[in-house]
């Protein structure tokens, strides 16, 4: 028996060997399978464009896997575990940046973290299925488990040896960390160049790991060297000294009378509202109009597109912008404001028209912790939020999609023409309404036959599931259009001067990738980053003045300075530096800048623009996070 044992020692001594090779064969697996996972394939391209040009960076990745890896197996003399937590720790953010991809161009942030809740509701409902990269991964780390699992454990030696193997990873990992992905100096230096206007592009280049931990940079919201209360009073008294607002011709400020001074403001954004009926001029032939009451009233309101920051998801952002004249640009790329800044009472329209004897009100057919409209709201002064939960019986449709159904855009014109109803009289009122019924994912089984919009032509290239898909799409862009001709029909015969402002949130994928936008030709690129999938819809209607108003393209966060510029209304001084700075640009969003002759650049600002965006920054930081001078003028 003894003599056994001394044969098996040698054997067991040379298989102890692997309990050190298993720390590169773990990192190299876990950094090619998170690679692979996040990108769909490890293509030519991967190793020529990405991998060689910023090795730095996945060294850095690697050098972190191994440290984790060492740490975890030393210390709790576990190695299949740590095989697990590392395979985890890569494949799991690969796979959710692969959907957020999909779903809605941007990768993975560390902000995601707070919000699991909607992420999780979207996702299930988002038909997403598991990739071969996805499965294959798994089940290599399993075999790597196991193997772990089978190699003899090292001899113990001394204590302090013990204690080493895990403390010097332990602190090499934590260097690496701290020292290079959470510091500026230290991601320059190995190569990782920040790029928050195309964050897709930046995990592109540097991996899942060194983008999501790098990004982790950005959670601070630095103070602008020049913020005081003397910068901030000066630009807004220069705000007011000068008038370079662009001249909107036939509106109400320019041909009106000027005696309307506080209408009732309703403002809707309708869940990912664009005019599908522009389609028709790529080669998609509907069965009937879509939009007939859209085209009917360009006629006679002002018209023109709003520049999303968003697509495929991320209404909050949209409405942030719409309702505050903040740009999401100045934040942390893919973060949410209602959710992580608009935690104390801060500037809106609604927070200032409260101030003047407005009546605030906000209506969201979904539930009300979505985004976390139910702090966000009363803390840019809207007074009452009536949210699902509010709703009695409401009519739903999509329900294939989405368990229950939606809340349909025709019980949300029903909801507004009742709020109004019964509103104070006494004060003027204000509704900020968000729709969900067109939410999301598409597919024909959502309508019955009889109710979907159908096609009769279109171009090659588009698959029959795409196909059913647009359909679904299309019928809800119908329905959303019925809305907006039974508000404006009923607004019309009212008697108090009331303004409508409609606008879509974002585009989608609509059935496989973006197949409609590349095969029709409607949009110049086949990702999220053409601009042509930014610009949503924007109407602003009255039912006191009908002259056609040619709007262009202005930025999200220039709908309220715009409707006020358009009808005269008092200015706060966030919305008059604004309305200044449409002379400059009209839009400044992820990266591209719409030009006031509308041509839209992704090339870099001018002296004289980039004075504007930095100005703009500077107002939004006092009322964001600074001492709020602008409000005390």
């Amino acid at each position: 028996m003894q003599t056994t044992l001394k044969q098996r020692a040698p054997w067991r001594a040379k298989l102890s060997i692997f309990w050190w090779l298993l720390a590169p064969i773990v990192a190299t697996a876990t950094l090619l399978c998170t690679e692979w996972i996040h990108r769909g394939s490890l293509s030519a391209s991967f190793w020529t464009d990405n991998f060689l040009p910023h090795f730095g960076s996945f060294a850095c990745s690697w050098l972190l896997i191994l440290c984790t890896y060492l740490f975890l197996a030393n210390l709790t003399r576990l190695p299949a575990l740590a095989v697990l937590v590392c395979g985890a720790g890569g494949c799991i953010p690969a796979a959710v940046t692969y959907f957020k991809l999909k779903l809605r161009g941007e990768p993975f942030f560390p902000w995601d973290l707070s919000q699991g809740a909607e992420a999780a509701d979207v996702v299930g409902k988002a038909g997403l299925e598991l990739q071969t990269s996805m499965w294959v991964s798994a089940l290599l780390f399993l075999v790597l488990a196991v193997f772990a699992c089978l190699l003899p454990r090292p001899r113990k030696g001394a204590m302090w040896q013990f204690i080493l193997s895990w403390a010097a990873p332990g602190v090499g990992g934590l260097a690496l960390i701290f020292l290079v992905f959470l510091s500026p100096t230290g991601s320059r230096l190995v190569g990782i160049v920040p790029d928050m206007w195309m964050q897709n592009r930046y995990y592109r280049n540097y991996g899942v790991i060194a983008g999501f931990l790098t990004n982790i940079q950005n959670l601070e919201v630095d103070e602008p060297e020049d913020y005081s209360e003397e910068t901030v009073n000066a630009l807004v008294e220069q705000s007011y000294s000068q008038d370079l607002a662009p001249v909107f011709e036939g509106s109400y400020a320019q041909g009106g009378d000027g005696q309307v001074t506080q209408p009732n403001i309703i403002f809707i954004m309708d869940e990912s509202f664009w005019d599908v009926q522009e389609l028709e001029e790529y080669g998609v032939v509907f069965d009937q109009p879509v939009t007939p009451n859209l085209h009917r009233l360009m006629e006679t309101s002002a018209y023109g597109k709003a520049y999303s920051p968003s697509f495929g998801g991320g209404t909050c952002d949209v409405e942030f912008e719409a309702l505050t004249g903040f740009s999401v640009e100045f934040l942390p790329s893919g973060c949410k404001p209602f959710q992580q800044h608009v935690t104390r009472p801060m500037f809106s329209i609604a927070s200032y028209l409260k101030d003047q004897g407005y009546a605030t009100q906000a209506i969201h057919c979904y539930y009300a912790k979505f985004w976390s409209r139910n702090t966000a709201y009363p803390n840019l002064g809207i007074d009452e939020f009536i949210s699902l939960e509010d709703f009695v019986s409401p009519e739903k449709k999509r329900d294939t999609e989405w368990s229950g159904g939606l809340v349909t855009d025709a019980e949300m014109a029903r909801r507004i023409i009742q709020e109004y109803e019964q509103r104070d009289e006494d004060k003027p009122l204000f509704i900020h309404a968000v729709t969900m019924q067109n939410h999301t994912s598409y597919n024909k089984n959502n309508y019955p036959e009889e109710e979907l919009v159908g096609i009769l032509e279109a171009p090659e290239g588009i698959s029959e599931n795409t196909l059913g898909a647009l359909q679904d799409f299309a019928t809800g862009v119908r329905e959303a259009d019925a809305m907006l001709g039974t508000l404006t029909d009923y607004f019309s015969q009212v008697d108090e001067p009331t303004i409508l402002v409609f606008w879509g949130d974002h585009y989608n994928p609509i059935g496989s990738g973006y197949e409609v936008y590349t095969a029709t030709g409607y949009a110049s690129g086949a990702d999220s980053e053409s601009p042509e999938l930014h610009q949503m819809p924007l109407l602003i209607w009255s039912n006191y003045w009908q002259d056609k108003v040619d709007l262009g393209t202005v930025a999200a966060y220039q709908i309220s300075p715009v409707l006020m510029e358009l009808y005269g209304l008092e200015e706060p001084p966030m919305f008059r530096y604004l309305a200044n700075q449409l002379s400059a640009y009209r839009s400044r969003t992820l990266g591209v800048t719409i030009l006031p002759d509308g041509t839209a650049t992704d090339a870099d600002l001018t002296g004289e623009q980039e004075q504007w965006f930095q100005n703009h920054w500077l107002l939004q930081y006092d009322l964001m996070f600074g001492e709020e001078y602008a409000l005390t003028l």
